[in-house]
């Protein structure tokens, strides 16, 4: 089974979210309807960037990676390719 990290986007918040999941589309879903606290203020949210892993833990250490750096420059340089996980 795959996972993923992936990365939503809130034009309304001017925000990133970073999570990790073996169906991307899914959370999304939650994250624009049913999920309650940060994301539900920010919406909606849109998928700007996935990485596929073969394992969850490899996803999991990736959204801990992208989390540490706290930094929205950071984030647009991995959207633009100029930063690789």
């Amino acid at each position: 089974m795959a996972y993923f990290l992936y990365i939503l986007y809130s034009k309304t918040g001017d925000r990133y979210y970073t999570g990790s999941s073996d169906d991307p589309g899914r959370r999304l879903a939650n994250h624009n309807t049913t999920e309650k606290g940060f994301t539900s203020r920010y919406r909606p949210w849109r998928i700007v960037f996935t990485k596929e892993y073969t394992d969850k833990k490899s996803a999991q250490a990736a959204e801990r990676k992208v989390k540490s750096w706290k930094s929205k420059k950071m984030i647009e340089k991995l959207l633009r390719g100029e930063l690789s996980l």
